[in-house]
């Protein structure tokens, strides 16, 4: 560890600090006042799950009250935390991955990822795949809750800064089933503003709107090939967008 520190001594005045991952147990004192020596200004935590029986039906090899603990010793030593999750795990629920949504929050981090669940080929979880045991979310499924998420953490003031997995050759040889898809933050993002223009139009009569969005909001109303269009058709409204760029970039109204 101390030679990778090292290496980065050259070059770390041109930059704001070093940003680590790491598992919640692999934390103490004196790896932090080691960090700390180094400049290091951020740890995020592979916590994935704040329920001891899933970090255990899944070999995590720590429990909720590591994350914890880890959690606080980082903040002591004034480092930004970070907490990373995982949705839809083996023997997770939704309710289960908003209970630990609601335990980062807790927690009081500076950023959060989530990451559905992806069945990986040479794994144990993609052995239980093979076998029956373990059904990957939908993707549909997938995006519905990590909306959920997104708003629930921004309700709470606390950054997402990743959503989904970056997109690999080795994540598209290997991948045997589960939600991926290289947009999926914007699925997300563009489920949240379809859900705000159905409640808007919830009480109205219905018939042709027009609904005004920020203009870096368009495509998140559009949806995927339209989705949120065709389905707000099939609520019995029929949208047209315009721009305003007045409005705020997740904000919608409706203007006739």
């Amino acid at each position: 560890m101390r030679s990778l520190l090292d290496a980065t001594t050259p070059y770390i005045d041109r930059f704001r600090g070093i940003r680590i991952s790491t598992r919640p147990d692999a934390i103490d004192e004196e790896i932090l006042a080691l960090l700390k020596a180094y400049q290091t200004t951020a740890v995020e935590l592979g916590a994935q799950s704040m329920s001891d029986t899933v970090l255990s039906a899944n070999d995590r090899g720590h429990t909720a009250d590591d994350v914890r603990q880890a959690a606080e010793l980082i903040q002591r030593y004034d480092m930004e935390l970070g907490l990373q999750m995982m949705t839809g795990l083996y023997q997770s629920t939704d309710a289960l991955d908003r209970y630990t949504a609601a335990e980062f929050i807790r927690l009081r981090p500076a950023t959060v990822r989530i990451y559905p669940t992806i069945v990986m080929r040479g794994t144990r979880l993609g052995e239980l795949f093979e076998r029956g045991e373990y059904a990957p979310q939908p993707l549909d499924a997938a995006v519905g809750l990590c909306a959920d998420l997104l708003t629930q953490f921004a309700d709470h003031g606390v950054k997402v800064i990743r959503v989904g997995l970056h997109d690999t050759d080795t994540l598209r040889r290997d991948m045997l089933a589960g939600p991926y898809h290289p947009a999926f933050r914007e699925l997300c993002e563009s489920r949240i503003m379809l859900r705000k223009a159905a409640a808007l139009l919830h009480d109205m009569p219905h018939g042709a709107y027009t609904v005004a969005v920020n203009p870096k909001s368009r495509s998140k109303m559009v949806g995927n090939k339209k989705s949120n269009l065709l389905a707000l058709m099939k609520m019995g409204y029929s949208v047209r967008i315009e721009e305003k760029e007045t409005l705020a970039e997740n904000d919608i109204i409706i203007l006739n």
